[in-house]
This record gives structure tokens, sequence and C-alpha cells, in this order.
């Protein structure tokens, strides 16, 4: 009788003590998940902060592009006034040379002039060509840094990803240690 009831006794404070480990190990993992949540939406949070920083970096790009474009276009549009200016300078030549009998003195005060204008186009296109080359340049900086930014972001975000699989990966070890340690123990009781 006197180990009957130890035995009952002893029964009951294991199924107590077994019901407590139970419960704290049910907070410990709803403490653990809650946890994990809070550093999944700080990620989710960084990953959307990148996002939007990689779009701002698209939108100056973009900007950098319109500019080239309308650049380019001025460029096409001033060496059509050079080649212009260059026929229309021939063609006034040609009329000089022509007209060379009834006023010479006049027709080279003309091509005086006509030069000073082709050489300051000359001079206006050689600038553009280097404001051109000078824009290429920027640009192929900001592509550079972008890919860069990129590949950084890239590199935190699958490292961040590695680190919590493998937080995941010790949490499941550790649930199925408790899960075997549990079963052992009702087995054997």
């Amino acid at each position: 009788m006197g180990n009957g009831m130890c035995s009952r006794k002893q029964k009951r404070i294991f199924q107590t003590l077994l019901l407590l480990t139970v419960v704290f190990g049910f907070l410990y993992g709803a403490m653990l998940y809650y946890e994990l949540q809070g550093q999944l939406r700080k990620a989710e949070a960084t990953a959307l902060k990148y996002q939007q920083h990689q779009e701002s970096l698209s939108a100056q790009l973009q900007v950098v592009y319109e500019h080239r474009s309308r650049l380019e276009k001025s460029l096409q549009k001033e060496r059509l006034e050079h080649k212009k200016a260059k026929e229309d300078f021939l063609v006034y030549k040609l009329e000089a040379q022509e007209t060379l009998n009834k006023g010479r003195q006049d027709s080279n005060s003309r091509y005086s002039a006509l030069s000073v204008q082709h050489q300051m186009l000359k001079s206006q296109h050689e600038e553009l060509k280097k404001q051109h080359a000078d824009l290429e340049e920027d640009h192929r900086k900001q592509g550079e840094e972008f890919s860069r930014t990129f590949s950084d972001h890239k590199e935190r975000y699958l490292q961040l990803q590695q680190e919590k699989e493998q937080e995941i990966s010790k949490l499941k070890g550790k649930f199925n240690l408790s899960s075997g340690a549990r079963c052992t123990c009702t087995l054997g009781g």
C-alpha cells in the first residue's frame, strides 16, 4: 500500500513536471516564433528600402539617358547645321570665283566672315563632342556604381537568407530533440 501511494505520487509529480515542461516549451516556441517574425519584418523592410534605392537609381539613370538623347539630337542638329554651313560656304566660294572680276575686295571680306563662322562652328562641334564623351564617362561610372550597389545588396540578401535558414534548422533540431525527449519520457512512464 505504501509503495502504491509513492508510485502514484511520483507519477503525479512526473506528470506535473512533464506538463510544465511542455507548457514552457510551447511558451519558448511562441516567443521564438514572434522574434523570428520581427526579424523577418525587419529584413523585408530592409529589402524594400534597397528596392526603393534601386528604383531611385534607375530613375536617375533614365534621366541620364534622356539627357544623353537630347545631347545626341543637339549634336546631330549641330552637325547638320555645320554641313549646311559648309555647303553654303562652298556654293558661295564658287559664286565668289565667278564674280571675282566685279568685286574682289568684297568677296574676300565675306570669305573671312564665313571662315570665322566655320571656325566657331567647328569649335562648338568639338566642345559638344567633349561634352558627349564626358557624359558617356559619367554614364559608365554610374552604371558601375549601380552594378556594385546591386551586387552588395544581393550578397547581403543571400547572407541574411543563409543566416535565417541556419536559425530555422537549429530551431527544427531543438524542436525535434525536445519532441524526442518527450516521447521517451511518455514511453518510460
